[in-house]
């Protein structure tokens, strides 16, 4: 979770002072202890939409085409803090994890490939096996996630460890501690395990824990490379170039073998932004340096917030679509977004 403030939304929003900014960053709360309940609560989610993402109004950034995006609220005391998303193959089932510790899962509305609404949506506690919450073991600040052949892959900041939740429902699944390795712990408190890949196959057969900071190294974003999955050891380090101050907040394998970086600035000075690198996969193999080609740069001009989940798949026209959230760290200056692009090069 980083303490990251809301930004002016073109068209949708109002826009809001910079002192209350600032000073919200310097009162952003840590994720609060969660109490006991293993069941899932559906919840209401309304949606604003985002008609354009820039004042001007164009659609295309880079490589990428902007298709719609929502504002998203509830009633729920638990909604937000959304930092790691997955998606169905068909664009609509999703699962999310937050920084307090839960589950989100539900069904995106879609009127092509724009976004309208979100069906169905259940909130549930992340479980451990043997009993209780993970907020009550005091590991609720769920950064990141993939899902693998054996259910759902977590990554927990601030304890930088990777939980794995069995089976294809998380929100009933309870989850143990898959690894808690000695390289990991060396991440700062809040630098943690912000982006997981679990390649089904292929160059590396491996999990890939990408940090959001290296402790040590400012010109770099940190990799680690654990396998296999039954029984992870760790099989390499490798790294991913930074500039401009942009820190790694998720991650996701496009079908054609291609990793999509999602990444996030903040500073006083310039504000929010995000950013969208692309690489192959086969590029992350022990003791590289990765580049990467930047798809998208979006400032705080933008309808963006603080982006951190990430999930693609294929749309009836075999478009990869990009869907983005972000993380509103449960404070009423942000927001809960959901965007959509289309890769168009």
């Amino acid at each position: 979770m980083s303490a990251l403030k809301s930004v002016p939304k073109p068209g949708t929003a109002p826009s809001r002072p910079l002192a209350a900014v600032l000073l919200l960053l310097c009162l952003a709360p840590l994720p609060v202890q969660a109490q006991s309940s293993p069941s899932a609560a559906r919840i209401e989610i309304a949606a604003t939409p985002i008609e354009r993402l820039e004042a001007g109004g164009g659609t295309r950034f880079g490589a990428l085409e902007f298709r719609g995006g929502l504002v998203l609220s509830s009633a729920a005391a638990d909604f937000g803090g959304l930092s790691g998303l997955v998606v169905d193959p068909d664009g609509a089932g999703f699962v999310a994890v937050t920084d307090r510790g839960f589950w989100l899962s539900g069904r995106i509305r879609s009127e092509g490939d724009r976004p309208t609404g979100i069906a169905d949506a259940r909130l549930a506690r992340l479980r451990a096996a043997g009993g209780g919450t993970l907020a009550g073991r005091r590991r609720g600040d769920a950064e990141s996630l993939a899902r693998t052949k054996a259910g759902y892959l977590v990554g927990i900041e601030r304890r930088q460890e990777l939980w794995l939740f069995p089976g294809d429902d998380p929100l009933t699944s309870a989850g143990r501690r898959l690894l808690a390795d000695p390289a990991l712990a060396t991440l700062g408190g809040n630098q943690g395990p912000e982006a997981l890949l679990a390649p089904p196959d292929g160059t590396p057969s491996a999990i890939v824990v990408i940090g959001e900071e290296s402790p040590d190294d400012a010109g770099i974003l940190p990799g680690f490379l654990f396998a296999p999955l039954g029984k992870p050891v760790p099989t390499g380090r490798f790294s991913i170039r930074r500039s401009d101050d942009f820190a790694a907040t998720d991650a996701a394998l496009a079908d054609d073998g291609t990793v999509y970086l999602l990444e996030r600035r903040f500073d006083f000075l310039r504000g929010v932004a995000m950013r969208i690198r692309r690489f192959p996969l086969s590029e992350i193999k022990p003791g590289a340096r990765v580049e990467g080609e930047v798809v998208i740069t979006a400032n705080r001009l933008a309808a963006i917030d603080n982006m951190e989940g990430l999930a693609l798949h294929r749309n009836a026209a075999g478009e990869l679509i990009l869907t983005l959230v972000s993380d509103d760290n449960f404070s009423a200056l942000q927001r809960t977004l959901l965007l959509r692009f289309a890769v168009v090069d």
